[in-house]
C-alpha cells in the first residue's frame, strides 16, 4: 500500500509525503499506520474521520480533511490522502 499525504494552502502544495507500507496487514490497519507516519511527520495531530470522509475515501481511495476533521487549529486549508495504485 501507497498513501500520499499532502498539505495545501491557498491550492498549492506546502508539504508531501509518500508512504509505502510492504506487510500483510489488515488494510484499514495499514491505512491508519500510514497516516499515523504522515501525520509524525508533518508533526500534526491525526484527522478525525467524519461519515463524509469515509464514503469518499471507499468510492475514491482519497479524500480531504478540513478543519472540521481536527481539534487543534492550522495555517493551512486542507489535509488530503490519496492512495497510489500499484500498475
Amino acid at each position: 500500500m501507497k498513501i500520499w499525504g499532502r498539505i495545501v494552502d491557498k491550492n498549492k502544495i506546502i508539504k508531501d509525503k509518500v508512504v509505502e507500507l510492504n506487510d500483510q496487514e489488515d488494510y484499514q490497519d495499514s491505512l491508519k499506520k500510514c497516516i499515523y507516519e504522515i501525520c509524525r511527520d508533518f508533526d500534526m495531530e491525526r484527522p478525525y474521520w467524519l461519515p463524509s470522509n469515509v464514503d469518499e475515501y471507499n468510492t475514491r481511495r482519497k479524500t480531504i480533511f478540513t478543519k472540521d476533521n481536527f481539534i487543534d487549529e492550522f495555517d493551512f486549508d486542507k489535509f488530503v490522502i490519496e492512495e497510489i495504485k500499484e500498475k
